[in-house]
């Protein structure tokens, strides 16, 4: 048997194994601490890595508003009015903080209580079913996290609310919460809630209506003061014994708020329609000249004060929806209608078409063939600013053909010869086709570039509206007013000015002005535009105040013989305007079966019930060291030329012509002698139906006619019967 010998080997090999445990175990120990050292830096700094400062910029309800403040709509994703905290009443604060939150201003982000409370409960239940969450850390969950009930979820909850507290006040943290907050309905922010549930600002709320709204958000579809009044009223009460254990209010107050019905607003059945097409135009003028997009309007939380004119909007929207439209060979006729101020350019009414809605086609921005209404503009206008034409200039009135180009005119009815006056007011096609050949397409296309009116169309039909792209209603008002302005253009526009969310007035309107015609040329067609509504194709309807203006009937370019637009364009001394109907897109089965006296009927009707509300101008006022137009002389036909013999006188035998003469006492009467060869002129008078002539024959006859005369065309009329004068 072998005996071993303590060498004293053993005492030194457990010596070295406990070191090397203790080793392991210190760094274990180490490692722990060094994990919880990072977990907790990680807590504590990690938020910075989950707070996106961008969402921390709320997305605010952008508002339309009118000079006086009304708003006309909201344009929003999310439903919010942002508030500053200052503006909120301290007994609105207290009722959230007392329901969600109240030691808020104790702790640092995180309630150790309500976390240890939490996780108590958790445990027992082994599942998530206590939340324990601070306001702040609320505010984290809605800015950056999702709703799903994780460990992992909370932890980031608290970092982001650790990062909150340590960047933010306790009252910019309360003021973010309390403009993030969701009150159903698809309504964001107590300020947007306290409008739409109790119709007033969130700094004018009670300390009931505060309580009613600190009852909201843990389940804003459970607790609707619309939906579900009976369980709001008991949560409230809640509230309001939350506030009174606190000492945020006596006992006294607390019973009284608890005894007070609800009395939330009445809500709106049915939406605001009418102002629809003037806010899209309104949010497309905000993009093309501000280059502020749709998406921006929606979140940015700008107010747009506008130049609407709410009651002469109302009625154009109502005649619109209402109004008789020019009959077509199927349903879906449209209509588009604007009105501006003269003087400012200002939209005061803008209608894109009966039952328009958001994200319909605006047909107010739609271009369409202008036909007739672009003569004033293109042809009679420019060519008035030369000086060998005026409106008595003469032009042919007569089939006639421009290189390939054969126009006619609408009734196939001519003259032979005309005056620019006429032509306009009969809506003449071949003189105003002549007169554009005349003066020059390039000189015509200057005059339209300077009213912003640019085309590429290079053919005489131009003179006639037949363009490659053609006009929008909200053009052609523009345009118009060029002749009420005394020959200035000024620049439409909806947007008055544009206010950011800081309040601070970013976007204001220059009204810019472009001469274009001379103040005497802006005049005479002024004075023909009138007579075109009073002798003229804008006879249709009544309006019975001062108005000029064109029509326009633009020919269906499919089916012959019918008809595919039709315009009236005009203005009064306050307002210019335009009316188009017809349909969206035509084609061989759409097309219109009547012309445009319904556009002129029914602006007349528009202008005529804006006149009881605003009494408009009976008068165009001429300006200063501008020309009066004389009014056209219209000859008569004289078929009842009578003469008889006259005894005395200085040749004691005369010849007494009588007949009707014109009311017009401006026309003269040429009488005329039959005699071989070429008639002897023996006289003229003015204005009088009576002339006497010396009989020089008393043995033979003498036969006689009188033709009327034109002073300011210099044209001669048809001449009259004729009479004989001889002895029995």
């Amino acid at each position: 048997m072998k005996i071993w010998k303590d060498n004293g080997r053993t005492p030194s090999r457990k010596k070295r194994n406990r070191k090397r445990r203790y080793k392991q175990l210190a760094i274990v120990f180490a490692s722990l601490v060094l994990l919880t050292l990072l977990g907790y830096i990680m807590i504590i700094f990690g938020g910075a890595l989950i707070v996106d400062k961008e969402d921390m910029v709320l997305d605010a309800a952008t508002t339309v508003e009118l000079e006086n403040g009304e708003v006309l709509e909201r344009i929003y994703t999310d439903n919010r009015t942002l508030v500053t905290i200052e503006e909120i009443p301290d007994h609105v604060e207290k009722a959230f903080i007392a329901i969600e939150d109240s030691r808020f201003y104790e702790h640092g982000g995180v309630d150790p209580q309500a976390v240890a409370r939490a996780v108590y409960k958790d445990i027992i239940a082994m599942a998530k079913v206590e939340g324990g969450s601070t306001l702040t850390m609320q505010l984290s969950k809605n800015l950056f996290l999702t709703n799903d009930k994780t460990w992992m979820r909370k932890t980031k909850e608290v970092m982001a609310a650790l990062y909150l507290e340590r960047e933010l006040t306790k009252k910019e943290i309360l003021e973010l919460y309390l403009n993030r907050i969701y009150f159903g309905h698809g309504i964001y922010g107590i300020e947007q809630a306290a409008q739409e549930f109790f119709n007033k600002p969130a700094s004018e709320l009670t300390v009931s209506e505060g309580a009613v709204l600190a009852a909201m958000p843990k389940a804003p579809n459970s607790f609707s003061p619309i939906d579900e009044p009976e369980a709001v009223k008991k949560r409230r009460n809640l509230v309001l014994k939350r506030m009174n254990d606190l000492g945020m209010i006596d006992t006294e107050t607390m019973m009284q708020m608890q005894g007070k019905t609800l009395q939330v607003a009445e809500q709106e059945e049915e939406a605001q329609n009418w102002s629809n097409s003037y806010v899209d135009l309104v949010i497309k003028e905000a993009a093309k000249r501000y280059q502020i997009s749709r998406e921006e309007l929606k979140r940015g939380g700008y107010r747009i004060i506008v130049k609407m004119d709410p009651e002469i909007q109302k009625v154009a929207y109502r005649q619109i929806e209402n109004g008789e439209f020019v009959p077509g060979s199927k349903p879906g006729v449209q209509a588009a209608f604007t009105l501006m101020d003269n003087e400012t350019g200002a939209v005061v009414a803008a209608v894109g078409g009966k039952g328009f809605r958001h994200g319909g086609l605006n047909r107010v921005v739609v271009k369409r063939q202008p036909a007739s209404t672009i003569k004033p503009l293109a042809v009679y206008g420019p060519a008035m600013m030369k000086e060998e034409y005026h409106p008595y200039s003469l032009l042919v009135d007569k089939k006639m053909k421009f290189g390939d180009y054969a126009p006619r005119n609408y009734d196939d009815q001519y003259a032979g010869i005309t005056s620019i006056y006429n032509a306009l007011v009969e809506s003449k096609n071949v003189p105003a086709v002549s007169l554009l050949d005349q003066i020059g397409i390039d000189y015509a296309k200057g005059y339209l570039e300077k009213m912003d009116l640019k085309t590429k169309t290079s053919g005489l039909g131009l003179a006639l509206g037949g363009l490659n792209k053609g006009y929008s209603p909200l053009q052609l008002t523009e345009a118009y007013s060029t002749f009420a302005n005394g020959g200035k253009k000024v620049e439409s526009f909806t947007i008055k000015k544009i206010i950011d969310r800081s309040g601070k007035t970013i976007h204001k309107h220059e009204t810019k002005v472009d001469k274009v015609f001379s103040a005497q040329v802006a005049w005479n067609m002024t004075e023909m535009l009138q007579r075109v509504v009073s002798h003229g194709t804008g006879q249709a309807g009544s309006y019975p105040k001062a108005l000029a203006g064109k029509t326009g009937t633009h020919e269906h370019g499919s089916v012959k013989g019918k008809i595919q637009d039709v315009w009236f364009a005009g203005y009064t001394p306050g307002y210019s305007g335009s009316l188009w109907m017809g349909y969206d897109s035509s084609d061989k089965t759409h097309y219109l079966e009547g012309g445009s006296s319904y556009p002129t009927k029914l602006m007349k009707q528009i202008l005529t019930e804006v006149n009881t509300q605003k009494d408009l101008a009976a008068h165009f006022k001429k300006p200063e060291k501008v020309e009066d137009l004389a009014p056209p002389v219209t000859l008569p036909v004289i078929t009842d030329l009578d003469v008889k013999l006259d005894f005395g006188g200085a040749t004691f035998v005369q010849g007494r012509l009588t007949w009707t003469p014109a009311a017009d006492n401006r026309v003269q009467y040429r009488i005329y002698e039959e005699v071989p060869g070429v008639d002897k002129r023996v006289g003229e008078v003015t204005g009088k139906g009576e002339y006497k002539v010396s009989v020089t024959d008393i043995f033979g006859s003498n036969t006689y006619y009188v033709v009327p005369y034109n002073p300011l065309t210099k044209l001669e009329g048809k001449s009259s019967n004729p009479a004989v004068l001889e002895w029995d």
